[in-house]
């Protein structure tokens, strides 16, 4: 399923106190690192990641896995449309626990608020997916359509020219696609057809939502 997506285009680092008094004992937490942009592996299925780079034990083994689980729910919903996080690593390099207070939960949300904390400081930005497009028409439309697939950003990967008619693959962001149809038909006579498919894993930045 096509889905848009939110990335981050520069690193932030962190120091964050999770500080919540529920009546009784307060949770006392800090975490501190940075998050960084990390190149998308769409074959290896990775759009994230955590290291723990934390020395001399300020944060005990046991709570990493609360600080990873946190890190993995903050990319769930970006702050710019809901959509994933994804393109981004945090590297946790230290922190303080508190010897009555501190636990799973605490570390979790420690870095939940950490990362939403500097969120806004990684310059996010949103990606909506490229799709694969395959159009066929005459050939006489080759040079129209070639144009009008230009102007939605396309870029051409292959192209046939046959006796009568010509093929063009195109990759072309899904929101450069709306309209698609009612335009190939206009400049083709209704002669020309055209199939979409999503293009896992890769994404291009949204020019509406770049600051």
């Amino acid at each position: 399923q096509a889905v848009f997506r939110e990335t981050i285009r520069q690193c932030a680092n962190f120091n964050y106190t999770h500080k919540k008094q529920t009546g009784g004992a307060g949770s006392l937490p800090r975490v501190a690192g940075y998050v960084e942009l990390m190149e998308l592996n769409p074959a290896a299925g990775n759009e994230a990641a955590f290291e723990n780079a934390v020395m001399g034990g300020n944060i005990p083994t046991n709570f990493i896995p609360a600080c990873e689980n946190g890190f993995y729910e903050a990319l769930e919903k970006g702050s710019l449309s809901g959509n994933p996080v994804c393109g981004c690593r945090l590297v946790l390099q230290d922190g303080l626990v508190h010897s009555v207070d501190s636990s799973d939960l605490a570390f979790r949300l420690a870095v939940i608020g950490a990362f939403c904390d500097i969120y806004a400081k990684t310059k996010p930005v949103i990606l909506e997916p490229i799709m694969k497009v395959e159009v066929v028409a005459p050939s006489e439309f080759q040079s129209a359509v070639i144009g009008g697939l230009n102007s939605r950003r396309g870029t051409i990967t292959d192209s046939e020219v046959r006796e009568e008619d010509f093929m063009a693959i195109t990759e072309v962001a899904l929101n450069d696609m709306f309209g698609y149809l009612s335009h190939l038909r206009g400049m083709t006579h209704g002669k020309g057809k055209f199939s979409m498919e999503y293009k896992v894993g890769c994404y291009v930045a949204c020019p509406l939502y770049i600051c």
